[in-house]
């Protein structure tokens, strides 16, 4: 086993010191509503915004996250920030890549071992996006794009079917399959991601914009807003 394949395992841990298990992204809303009821309802839902938000926005942007470090272009890692948090369409998303920015920032800063030159590069950013923060760790570490690419969708996959577990709910058997069903679409959402210009990537999902401002004001809830 490598040290990049070690450190990528770290990165992708439901036990990175983020945060991630506390959002739901929308989906307990749409439990709430009854858009989600059962084990296929969570399918269809992650599975389109895997699909068509993530695998079609924040990975490419990931990818140019990650060329930007590597290519110390400071000013393409500001223009790639800036159009990022302003892509976040409610401010329940913005406050979440924000604050999982700034635990990550934070967490690398802390770590002995991960080198200076990038923790000097991110405290330019008095605030940071969850990806900024998590491409530059990637990019230290010295893991494969297409590698960090999947293991970035992989987490997020995971997080929603642990918010699906909770919020429908539904059981551990029933997370296990939906995780079969979404981690046979990654590799292929990988490469497309890898190879995705950033003028052909979009986040068009207003369903899931809705969900998300919906679930700001919602009465009762797991997880934060």
């Amino acid at each position: 086993m490598t040290l990049p394949l070690v450190r990528l395992l770290q990165l992708a841990s439901p036990a990175l010191p983020v945060g991630a298990y506390t959002y739901s992204q929308g989906l307990e809303w749409a439990v709430e509503q009854g858009t989600i009821k059962d084990e296929a309802g969570a399918l269809q839902w992650i599975g389109d915004l895997l699909r068509f938000n993530l695998a079609r926005f924040e990975a490419p942007w990931l990818v140019h996250f990650m060329a930007a470090w590597r290519g110390d272009d400071d000013h393409a890692l500001h223009a790639l920030e800036a159009e990022f948090v302003a892509s976040r369409e409610s401010a329940e998303l913005r406050a979440e890549t924000l604050q999982m920015g700034h635990s990550m920032k934070r967490l690398l800063d802390e770590l002995p071992d991960f080198p200076p030159a990038p923790k000097t590069r991110l405290r330019d950013f008095p605030v940071a996006s969850f990806p900024l923060a998590w491409s530059a760790a990637a990019t230290a570490w010295e893991i494969p794009v297409a590698d960090a690419v999947g293991a970035y969708l992989w987490s997020w996959a995971e997080n929603q079917v642990m918010a699906a577990i909770k919020a429908v709910p539904l059981g551990q058997a029933a997370g296990q399959r939906l995780l079969a069903a979404l981690g046979g679409e990654i590799p292929a959402l990988a490469a497309t991601a890898i190879t995705l210009p950033l003028p052909d990537c979009s986040n068009f999902a207003p369903g899931f914009a809705i969900a998300c401002a919906r679930h700001e004001t919602q009465y009762s809830r797991l997880f934060r807003s």
